[in-house]
């Protein structure tokens, strides 16, 4: 149409231009038209090509770039990769040599073994069972207030988690390891995490709540917030108009609230 109707007044000027300044022998209308049509379908043909070999070529870069990216990166994981087999035997190992009597330190590494176990074998699935992922939380908590001062509480509340769910895994760890990592650490007040997730209608509700100093920065300041900038990204990849993420900062504590869609 833009074609046809830009002939139609390319011919319209050129009849015009003939007829009161060139003076040239009168051309027929319907002649001058379908030659302004195969005049102006030539050059947008030849710009249309050009366009496309000119995105071939871009392409065709952008190709071998991500195939270089992707060879990089199988040759970095490769390097990466952990025997799970060996390094369990390893930690067997050291268990054994832990002294009986030292039921602190043996508790700690059953812990760090649980952690890491669910962390190699069951975090390569896309989704994983939302009860597995609690558990995991659970022996993180565990784990945690082991290497912490008695001073902290740490409340971890649980309700009615409907059975059958999903959810991407260690989703809510950066939230949980923010509230431990940026936690108060007074002397003469109360140093709290209060951690609540419970499921409706295939809702997921979490909240994280933790006491904070003044001086020291909040998440999303530390690092430039990239653990929460990657959260982020991963909801918006993973769950695309189906969560809600807020952040509440007070002079006292820290909040987030993250509620997803798991149906």
């Amino acid at each position: 149409m833009i074609i046809l109707l830009s002939a139609f007044l390319r011919t319209l000027l050129a009849a015009e231009m003939n007829a009161h300044f060139f003076h040239t022998v009168s051309i027929d209308f319907s002649t001058l038209y379908l030659n302004s049509v195969a005049n102006i379908s030539l050059w947008i043909l030849i710009i249309i090509l050009g366009k496309m070999i000119i995105d071939s070529k871009q392409t065709q870069q952008q190709v071998a770039l991500l195939e270089k990216e992707r060879i990089k990166n199988e040759l970095d994981y490769l390097k990466a990769q952990i025997n799970p087999h060996a390094l369990f035997n390893s930690l067997n190992t050291i268990y054994g040599y832990i002294d009986k009597d030292n039921q602190i330190a043996r508790n700690t590494l059953l812990q760090f073994s649980e952690l890491l176990r669910y962390q190699l074998y069951d975090c390569g699935a896309e989704k994983v069972d939302l009860e597995k992922e609690i558990d995991y939380i659970k022996n993180y908590i565990v784990f945690q207030r082991l290497r912490k001062d008695e001073k902290l509480t740490v409340l971890f509340e649980i309700e009615n988690i409907e059975p059958g769910l999903k959810i991407a895994p260690l989703l809510l760890m950066i939230l949980i390891e923010n509230a431990f990592k940026f936690v108060s650490n007074f002397s003469d007040k109360e140093n709290k995490i209060l951690i609540k997730l419970f499921t409706r209608d295939n809702f997921l509700y979490s909240s994280f709540i933790n006491t904070r100093e003044l001086q020291y920065p909040s998440p999303t300041k530390d690092a430039n917030g990239i653990g929460i900038a990657n959260l982020k990204r991963r909801l918006a990849l993973l769950y695309p108009d189906k969560y809600e993420f807020l952040i509440n900062i007070d002079k006292d504590f820290y909040e987030t609230n993250l509620n997803i869609n798991l149906s």
